[in-house]
């Protein structure tokens, strides 16, 4: 039998590579439950990026409807237990998380990249919002993710839709930051990655915790949030390598810490 979970290291990169590529890597309870516990395993201190990413022609097509039907409980259950904790963890990790789009996001996949902190995508992939298009209604963190960062109208217009948005499109609409061509999309991919996992670990990761209590945090709050984890930041030694490495007029070398 297959694993439906791969990961793998390349210094401070874990990728994780969704494995179900018979049926586009449709997420399933075994596939979400080994999910999370690579996402765990991503917490650790020398892994430094993550990728996201599914194997042969496409990221993910959302849930396996062939097990919704059969399965245990409610809805509203099934996502608590499995895709809200995973969404959690990806948003908890003091670390850049990066989709890879290799082929299509469709439903929940599409909600799963949208939880990351970086989308690139393969010049085949697209995006299809999926839910309405089968009388459901987008979850897993799809509506706080796209109403954010489209605005209430182009996000409303486009998830009732169910348009594929071309990964040309969906650049062009800020949804993924980076097309690369199919040919070396793996090898742009893992480029774009130890860029990351280059940087200082620990800034990357207090600026995102800075813009995720951004959005709900009134002027003053946020002023005093930031003083607090610059005071933190100057204390690391990677704040005394860049300082070094600006005055030394050479490139800087970031542990992390």
């Amino acid at each position: 039998m297959t694993e439906q979970l791969l990961t793998s290291r390349d210094g401070g990169v874990l990728t994780i590579t969704l494995n179900r590529p018979e049926v586009f890597n449709a997420l399933t309870r075994t596939l979400q439950l080994e999910l999370g516990a690579a996402l765990d395993q991503a917490a650790a201190t020398d892994v430094r990026a993550v990728v996201l990413t599914g194997a042969g022609k496409a990221f993910c097509a959302g849930q396996d409807l062939r097990e919704l039907t059969s399965m245990a409980g409610s809805v509203g259950e099934a996502l608590d237990e499995l895709y809200h904790p995973n969404v959690r963890r990806i948003r908890a990790l003091r670390k850049p998380v990066i989709a890879a789009l290799n082929g299509v996001a469709v439903g929940a996949g599409l909600s799963l990249a949208m939880a990351c902190d970086v989308r690139v995508a393969a010049e085949s992939a697209g995006l299809i919002p999926g839910f309405v298009s089968i009388g459901l209604v987008p979850d897993a963190g799809g509506t706080w993710f796209l109403a954010r960062e489209l605005g209430f109208a182009r996000a409303f217009e486009w998830l009732c839709s169910n348009r594929r948005l071309t990964a040309a499109e969906a650049h062009a609409m800020g949804l993924v930051g980076e097309v690369i061509a199919d040919v070396g999309f793996g090898a742009g991919v893992a480029g774009l990655a130890a860029e990351w996992a280059a940087r200082p670990t620990a800034a990357v990761g207090a600026t995102k915790a800075l813009l995720e209590q951004a959005a709900a945090a009134a002027f003053e709050e946020q002023l005093a949030r930031e003083a607090e984890a610059q005071e933190r930041a100057v204390q690391t030694a990677d704040f005394g390598e860049g300082v070094a490495a600006f005055l030394e007029k050479r490139p800087p070398v970031y542990k992390g810490a």
